[in-house]
């Protein structure tokens, strides 16, 4: 296993504020939100990015949409709307070598999210 920032997180070796947890993710809070409730949705099987996913990452990757819907109607941003978003690569603001959803709500957000001030 990588030791991502992320990896580090899933092991407990560095604190965040978990919101959810199960056998394939992790779900926190990002430390830097770009919105009202930024929430990290996280693989605990290291994957870098969407670009290296394989066809047998399926499962993973419709479970990771599936919390992040879950989260997000937990966290109440069903009626006004939810951003889920994948940066892949340095030059879509990924800073975090490892696969992760972004969940974003609770005001209205700016079309064209992702400009370099917005990373992860």
């Amino acid at each position: 296993m990588s030791d991502s920032l992320f990896t580090k997180i899933i092991q407990r070796k560095i604190p965040a504020d978990f919101i959810h947890e199960d056998e394939t993710c992790i779900v926190i809070r990002d430390i830097q939100p770009q919105a009202p409730v930024h929430l990290l949705v996280i693989p605990k099987k290291h994957i870098q990015r969407i670009a290296d996913t394989k066809d047998e990452d399926v499962t993973i990757l419709g479970h990771l949409l599936l919390v992040a819907r879950q989260v997000a109607l937990k966290e109440g941003l069903k009626e006004n709307g939810f951003r889920v978003v994948i940066n892949n690569g340095p030059h879509a603001g990924e800073t975090v070598p490892h696969l992760h959803v972004h969940v974003l709500g609770g005001a209205p957000l700016a079309n064209g999210w992702g400009s370099a001030s917005h990373s992860h």
